[in-house]
């Protein structure tokens, strides 16, 4: 097909104008930002050639699909989402949609308007989760992991309620389920992103092939201890909550070390009374565990958990935990790992590292269901991510585009052949 990498560039560019600012991306989704970034890729696919064959709406979750129909109803789905954290890259997400854009462009083009399987492009709701906490909102209800009693009350920092933000966007919180009506005809699923990480910088490669996506366990941890002044109680008297929570953040690096590819983070702390004359009463903190292997990430829990316990006994406090969110480990398909490596080597001439991903991606989500998935990443400088700092270097956005591309090409080739077998 012939792709061009420079509309990829050109686009990306011109969403940072239209959703940026000097702190970076501002397009976190249920925001009026977000809406116009997707009216701004509405008019993208308005604009393209074979309308008649093009057909895009929004789902009862809050994706967008565009659907290029084919003389086989079976799909290649290509997805990846618009929305940013606060004050974002210009890159996360938003390259895997404008990406697949340029392959659905090209193929439309070159079959004028009738490729041989049905493509579809999918940008996600919510899959960032910035403002309610909810990773991956929109791919979970495709998948049928929707949580609607869980997620109803989240509030954001305003005390606006999820429920009430989707309602603000045309979404109704109790239909959601009903986004799984989009898996029908789905062949295979693709995603490119950037790696936000430093290992294909530090390994001097473009692209990755990605193996799978580590498995969560993200917790909300409460250190109960008692409040007084700061000033008049002893060292030795204090029940400090504050302490525990310390410590814990100190043992958990050590718990994750002891497996190669294993992260935790404590990422948020929270005091009460948070007065700089009294001794914490209340500590609320949250944790995040990942690895590839289900084994390794209940291990590193149950660690954490007893070290918790152990450092509020120390500190003379309690402490309780609260599941906020968790999803398995997801390899994805040895054949279409087969297909991107094979791509990217034709591409860059080098067989490509592969490595799992420790962000959480939709494409996680769509594999659960059994849908043939596999991811591709660029490299990204300084391993940065979640900040106006992310950048890939041009001539690695313009590989991933063409690589991409003929990963789509031998994927829609294998779904030909099995659908005449």
């Amino acid at each position: 097909m012939a792709l061009n990498p420079q509309n990829v560039l050109s686009n990306l560019k011109a969403l940072r104008a239209l959703t940026g600012d000097e702190m970076g991306a501002q397009r976190v989704a249920w925001t009026p930002i977000w809406l116009k970034a997707r009216a701004w890729f509405e008019s993208l696919v308005d604009a393209l050639p074979h309308q008649q064959s093009i057909e895009r709406h929004y789902d009862a979750a809050g994706n967008h699909w565009v659907t290029l129909r084919g003389t086989s109803e079976q799909a290649l789905v290509l997805g990846s989402h618009l929305d940013s954290v606060p004050n974002g890259g210009w890159l996360d997400g938003c390259l895997g949609v404008l990406t697949g854009f340029e392959v659905l462009r090209a193929l439309n083009e070159q079959y004028e308007g009738k490729p041989p399987v049905t493509i579809r492009l999918v940008d996600w709701a919510d899959e960032e989760g910035a403002r309610f906490g909810r990773s991956l909102f929109g791919s979970s209800a495709f998948a049928g992991t929707h949580s609607i009693d869980a997620d109803r009350g989240r509030a954001d920092k305003n005390g606006i309620t999820l429920e009430a933000a989707l309602a603000g966007c045309g979404v109704a919180v109790e239909a959601i389920g009903d986004a799984a009506v989009e898996r029908k005809n789905a062949a295979a699923y693709l995603e490119l992103h950037i790696e936000q990480g430093p290992v294909l910088e530090r390994l001097d490669a473009p692209l990755a092939v990605v193996a799978g996506t580590k498995g969560v366990e993200r917790h909300a941890i409460t250190f109960f201890g008692q409040e007084a002044h700061s000033g008049s109680t002893p060292m030795n008297a204090r029940h400090d909550a504050l302490a525990a929570a310390a410590k814990l953040a100190l043992e958990i690096r050590p718990i994750a070390k002891k497996h190669p590819d294993a992260v935790a983070t404590m990422g948020s702390v929270k005091t009460l009374p948070g007065i700089v004359t009294a001794v914490v009463g209340r500590c609320e903190t949250t944790l995040d565990m990942r690895d590839l292997d289900s084994l390794i990430l209940e291990q590193m829990h149950r660690e954490a958990r007893a070290a918790s316990e152990r450092f509020a006994t120390e500190e003379r406090c309690t402490v309780e935990w609260k599941r906020i969110w968790s999803i398995e480990p997801i390899p994805f398909d040895t054949t279409l790992i087969g297909f991107a490596n094979d791509a990217i080597a034709e591409v860059t001439g080098a067989i490509p590292p592969h490595l799992p991903s420790g962000p959480l991606h939709d494409a996680a989500e769509v594999s659960r269901l059994g849908i043939p998935t596999v991811m591709m990443f660029v490299q990204s400088l300084n391993g940065l991510s979640h900040n106006r700092a992310e950048d890939t270097r041009p001539e690695h956005l313009e590989l991933a585009v063409q690589a991409f591309g003929l990963l789509a090409a031998k994927t829609i080739v294998w779904i030909e052949n099995n659908s005449a077998a």
